[in-house]
């Protein structure tokens, strides 16, 4: 199933989960070239089929999140489906899965398991809080893992509860550490000689691994980092301002020179040429004084006028986006960050580009989020199994 062009071509990879974190990492390796087995429970398949919005009884996030994946329905409770599962991962690179730990051990699939089975196996272990600690055994989903990963506690203003980001982050940052994993795994594999191994992501740890100068910070000053609204203490200036129109604008003029030629661009060579605002620290102190100005300069200029001052400085500036100003904007369509596909009765769709871009063996969208065991008599002809035996697998509620 796999293009030879692509950078993973060749590699197979089992996905046994569901929802975000696993998926997207598998979703990942679909993209760029691997042949992605994705286990699913006869009985409805993963639940993300059913989140977010439907068209036609099915998520339009599944078509994403699913492209270029092979859907296997199997009963894991049943043997002849456990049997299938093991001749599967008795070849497969890749094990990717995000169960709560310990599930896989009580279907007699722990590690030592696995191992003997196929010792060159990369097994990725997403969860909540880890494989090991004393709250392994708990759920934990994304929300979960950004409120004690530290995200959530300083994401918001000061004077109102913490709020979260409008996706689920903390799952898609796991997937991301988890895919890194694995290809290190593979490079250990391929070019020490070595055997496959477990790789064990908790998002908690996925979040925190994301928390920049945090732990020195409270270490050695006893400092702790708090809600700051739309600004960022300690980098100045760097906030969202809101143009004469009523345009919010994210201006990032924290750089020695670029803050320079900023103030020059709004007419305030007195500060440009400040040298007590000459560097950062020096600018932080004075951090209201500055946003009082930034803020009465695109009070009183509309958008366009805004953005064509500050691209004609070189100031790293954005208007805020939402989905409608994307499809539109030039560099987006540049970069075809917009893949046009058919949704199962025809319908064309836009689904999100692929990242990263590699030169000479880009990644891909082949296929659109499969139906529910849409390759289970494929793949399992591929194994052996005849139309007959398929047939009575059914039947047995195996498949």
């Amino acid at each position: 199933m796999s293009l030879p062009s692509k950078p993973l071509a060749g590699l197979k990879v089992v996905e046994l989960g569901t929802l975000i974190a696993g998926p997207f990492a598998s979703r990942i390796c679909a993209e760029f070239g691997a042949q992605v087995v994705k286990v699913e429970s006869p009985d409805g398949g993963d639940p993300l089929r059913k989140w977010r919005k439907l068209y036609e009884g099915t998520s339009l996030w599944w078509f994403v999140q699913a492209r270029n994946k092979q859907s296997l329905t199997l009963n894991l409770k049943h043997p002849e489906g456990m049997a299938i599962l093991k001749r599967l991962l008795a070849d497969a690179d890749i094990l990717i899965e995000n169960f709560r730990p310990g599930v896989l051990e009580k279907l007699g699939l722990g590690w030592d398991v696995l191992k003997a089975l196929n010792p060159k196996l990369v097994m990725v272990r997403l969860s909540g809080f880890g494989q090991t600690g004393p709250m392994k055994d708990q759920p934990g989903f994304g929300a979960v893992g950004e409120s004690m990963g530290g995200l959530r506690y300083i994401t918001g203003f000061d004077d109102r509860p913490p709020v979260r980001t409008g996706i689920s982050i903390g799952d898609s940052i796991a997937a991301l550490w988890g895919v890194i994993g694995a290809l290190m795994a593979l490079r250990h594999r391929e070019v020490n000689g070595g055997e496959g191994q477990v790789v064990d992501v908790a998002l908690y740890e996925a979040i925190f691994a994301m928390m920049e100068s945090m732990v020195p910070e409270f270490d050695v000053f006893g400092f702790i980092r708090e809600r700051t609204g739309n600004i960022m203490p300690g980098i100045t200036p760097s906030s969202i301002h809101t143009s004469a129109d009523g345009k919010h604008v994210q201006i990032g003029a924290n750089g020695d020179a670029i803050f320079k030629r900023f103030m020059l661009a709004i007419g305030r060579a007195d500060l440009a040429e400040d040298p007590g605002l000459a560097s950062n620290d020096g600018r932080d102190a004075r951090r209201d004084e500055l946003y009082g100005v930034i803020d009465r300069w695109a009070n009183s200029v509309p958008l366009e006028r805004l953005m064509q001052t500050l691209n004609d400085a070189e100031v790293p500036a954005s208007r805020i986006y939402s989905a409608e100003d994307m499809f539109s904007d030039p560099q987006y369509l540049a970069r075809e960050m917009f893949l046009q596909a058919k949704l199962p009765d025809g319908k064309p769709f836009k689904m999100p580009g692929i990242v990263p871009k590699l030169s000479d063996t880009p990644g891909s969208s082949e296929w659109v989020g499969p139906r529910l065991g849409e390759h289970t008599d494929q793949l399992l002809a591929g194994l052996g199994y005849s139309p007959a035996a398929i047939g009575e697998l059914r039947e047995q509620g195996a498949i």
